[in-house]
């Protein structure tokens, strides 16, 4: 009995390691593809030249996910000492992601660079929540270090959260459905990781369960806000 369990736990160890590679690495690619015109290829479009801020927000936020798939890689190679200072570098990024992030939405809705046809403060509920999913996930991933079943649930979870931004800029889909095609394919991801879950322990983690729903529950929620008098006065308020 003891060699089986010790046999599926094995089994199981090693398909995490394919599992959570494998989601860094979408995401990744995913980032990358959405971010490629503006960003990442800029030099060989005619999009329009980037701030300074903006550019070191994209260093920032790419350089998450490098570092996510490089964590990852750790944990299967069985580095956890060096996985360990790579995280302690990689919190301090995510604080310098939120401040980033908060100061390029502010200098978008002063400058009107938004989708055309969106009302530039409606469009600021988007980054402005994203943020602060991102945030709160993270917050409670760093808490959970030393738990971690539940630690590296809830950070692949708020990489997932910021990936609506890189998904919205995939050449056709924001056009074909605006926030909700582009919340759709981020759900996907949000699925991959509970259908996993189920499929490899016959269980989904509660993490997964509450961090899952938290990005679904907000999805909906920033779309509503963002046609409510409040937050347009606070949209006239940033632009000043």
């Amino acid at each position: 009995m003891t060699s089986a369990t010790s046999s599926t736990t094995l089994s199981t160890a090693s398909k995490d390691k394919i599992f959570y590679i494998s989601m860094a690495a979408a995401m990744a690619v995913t980032v990358f593809v959405g971010f490629a015109p503006t960003f990442f290829l800029k030099v060989f479009s005619d999009s329009p030249p980037l701030s300074p801020l903006l550019h070191v927000h994209g260093a920032a936020f790419a350089s998450w996910y490098l570092i996510l798939l490089t964590q990852a890689t750790l944990i299967a190679n069985g580095r956890p000492d060096i996985h360990r200072l790579l995280g302690l570098a990689g919190f301090c990024l995510a604080i310098l992601m939120v401040v980033l992030g908060v100061a390029a939405a502010i200098g978008a809705i002063r400058s009107n660079h938004t989708p055309p046809g969106l009302d530039p403060r409606s469009f600021l509920v988007l980054p402005f929540f994203g943020i602060t999913v991102f945030a709160i996930l993270v917050g409670a991933g760093f808490l959970a270090r030393k738990r971690p079943e539940t630690h590296k649930r809830l950070m692949l979870l708020a990489s997932i959260a910021m990936l609506d931004a890189a998904i919205a800029r995939i050449p056709g889909v924001f056009a074909f459905g605006g926030p909700l095609a582009s919340f759709g394919l981020q759900d996907l991801f949000v699925i991959a990781c509970i259908v996993y879950d189920f499929a490899s322990r016959r269980r989904i983690h509660p993490a997964y369960l509450v961090g899952g729903l938290f990005i679904l529950a907000m999805q909906p929620l920033r779309l509503i806000v963002s046609q409510t008098p409040w937050w347009l006065a606070f949209g006239d308020w940033l632009k000043g």
